[in-house]
C-alpha cells in the first residue's frame, strides 16, 4: 500500500485556544475521519497511528484557518520544536 498526506490545519476556538484538526486525505472527507489534537504529544500520537496504516509513509502539509494567530502558530511550532528535541533525546538516551 502507498503513502497518505495527512492534513494537519491548525485552528482556534472560540475562548482562543488552538488545536490541530488531522484529515488522512485517503479517507472520505466526513466529519467522523477528522481527528482533534490538543496539544503536539497528542498530534505525534495520532500521526503515529494513521503512519501505521501505510507503514510509516506519510506526509504533513500544514495550513491554520484564518481566525488563528501568528501567537498561536507560534506557538505550535514551539512545542514541535520542544517534542523533536526531546524525542531526540530518547534515541540517544536508549542507543547508549
Amino acid at each position: 500500500m502507498g503513502g497518505t498526506i495527512i492534513e494537519s490545519v491548525i485552528k482556534s476556538n472560540p475562548v482562543g485556544r488552538w488545536y490541530i484538526e488531522l484529515f488522512d486525505t485517503m479517507k472520505d472527507d466526513e466529519p467522523e475521519n477528522r481527528v482533534i489534537c490538543l496539544d503536539v504529544f497528542e498530534y505525534a500520537e495520532k500521526i503515529e497511528m494513521i503512519g501505521q496504516e501505510y507503514d510509516g509513509e506519510v506526509k504533513i502539509a500544514w495550513s491554520s484557518d484564518e481566525n488563528v494567530t501568528p501567537v498561536q502558530i507560534n506557538e505550535v511550532r514551539q512545542q514541535m520544536m520542544t517534542y523533536e528535541a526531546e524525542q531526540n533525546l530518547e534515541k540517544i538516551d536508549t542507543n547508549q
